[in-house]
């Protein structure tokens, strides 16, 4: 079948303003928030799974990639069309199916947003914990697809600790659903988890059964002002090894710190070169508890101060706005969500001061401290060569950093295009082999996503 031709199949299976083939109109779907930029040759908007399988049904048929798509704010480049084919945007499914609060459960369609969701079950109670930074616009597809966290997810888990089933489209157009409306189930393969951060290379979510969370009862903030980094993260560690389990530790460095200093100067003190966020939940009693042990847990060489915290709205409104405000610094970043276990963090972050200085690359590091999970950040200008081999040079030592502190090379951001060819760094090549796999039995020619994950 001609390329033409296929478009006007694809055409039909929807009405014109939910198929876009004007390169014109197909270039909004050309990226996403890693800056990579593929066109496709069509973008569709289902409303239905019967839609979405169609769709794949056809691409099946004549072998013409889908690439998955929610609202586009990845950043590793997992909806970017590398090889061209269809997008398959299910931002336009969006609606919430069921809320059902004696279940502590939720149904959804994959393109509602996160923050949709928070406000439509608070109400009710509940919230539901993965909470990242861009929760305002991305949404609960792109959330389980790349299996997303968030600050809270040092108490409260990632994606896939809160999802109980799925309604899927595999790569020959089958519906498959996975999973049970009950919160333990054991019969047959966990396909759900499986599917949860598969970046859309198995198959393509359409309907998700969310696991509900009570929201606490009372909430209360910590902050603690070190004078360098290292003796931020043995406070961090320290703060990880004592029974009270923050719901939140965030960590910024001098560079984060001085980027909101530049905006906001009276949220930070001035001597500060690493801060930390900190913040509790529970009862009061229990909050009262969790305050003492933490602030005991600060209590090392290097600390400027650790105080309760009153109001710190401002201040976490800051911090999620912090990777936008990078590019006050340099045009480009190139950005990584690394993580260590906790114990590691002192060595980690020495060492990614060390290489900075190393290779002369300006280097922002935040993130959420209680997982080990920092959001590495080499900034550079495009349009100088030696710098960006500088930076990529840089970029390779600190994934063998990371390995070398029993790390994972991302966190939650994914694998996408970006991560790809350092994924046989971590992986050995008998479970690649396993995973390639797996692939081929969800999506026999390998339609899907393709390209993404594996080297």
């Amino acid at each position: 079948m001609s390329a033409s031709d296929f478009l006007k199949a694809l055409g039909a299976l929807m009405p014109e303003d939910r198929v876009y083939t004007d390169p014109v109109d197909c270039y909004a779907y050309a990226y996403d928030n890693s800056r990579n930029y593929h066109s496709p040759i069509a973008v569709v908007f289902p409303l239905s799974v019967e839609e979405v399988q169609s769709v794949i049904q056809l691409c099946n048929l004549h072998k013409v990639p889908v690439v998955p798509r929610g609202r586009g704010t990845g950043t590793a480049g997992g909806s970017v069309p590398e090889v061209g084919g269809v997008a398959l945007s299910l931002e336009r499914m969006n609606k919430i199916i069921s809320i059902d609060p004696d279940n502590r459960m939720a149904i959804v369609e994959p393109g509602v947003l996160n923050q949709e969701l928070q406000d439509a079950i608070k109400p009710a109670g509940f919230f539901w914990p993965p909470d990242p930074s861009s929760a305002a616009y991305c949404s609960i597809g792109g959330n389980l697809a790349t299996c997303a966290a968030g600050p809270h997810a040092v108490k409260y888990g990632v994606a896939r600790d809160h999802i109980l089933g799925l309604k899927a489209v595999t790569g020959n157009g089958d519906i498959i659903k996975t999973g049970c409306y009950t919160s333990k189930g054991v019969v047959g393969y966990d396909l759900t988890r499986l599917l949860v951060g598969s970046e859309g290379t198995l198959a393509v979510i359409v309907e998700a059964t969310l696991k509900l969370t009570p929201l606490p009862k009372h909430t209360g903030g910590l902050t603690a002002e070190f004078a360098d980094t290292e003796s931020c993260a043995k406070a961090i560690a320290a703060i990880m090894a004592q029974p009270y389990t923050p719901s939140a530790l965030e960590f910024l460095d001098n560079g984060a710190l001085n980027l909101i200093r530049g905006r906001h100067q009276s949220l930070l003190p001035e001597n500060a070169k690493a801060y930390l966020m900190i913040e509790v939940d529970g009862s009061q009693q229990e909050i009262t508890e969790a305050t003492a042990a933490i602030l005991q847990a600060c209590q090392v060489p290097g600390l400027i101060e650790a105080k309760p915290a009153h109001d710190t709205k401002a201040l976490w409104a800051a911090r999620k706005a912090l990777s936008p405000l990078l590019k006050d610094i340099a045009p480009k970043k190139i950005n990584e969500d690394i993580a260590v276990p906790v114990s590691h963090l002192p060595a980690l972050l020495t060492g990614l001061e060390k290489l900075a200085a190393q290779y002369q690359i300006s280097n922002v590091n935040f993130g959420h401290a209680g997982n080990g999970n920092i959001h590495v950040n080499l900034l550079v200008n495009p349009d100088n060569p030696d710098e960006m081999k500088r930076a990529y040079a840089c970029l390779d030592e600190v994934f063998s950093l990371v390995l070398s502190l029993q790390g994972t090379l991302s966190g939650e951001h994914g694998v996408g295009m970006a991560k790809r060819p350092f994924v046989p760094r971590e992986i050995d090549a008998t479970t690649i082999s396993l995973m390639k796999s797996l692939k081929l039995t969800f999506d026999p020619l390998n339609i899907l996503n393709p390209g993404k994950l594996f080297p």
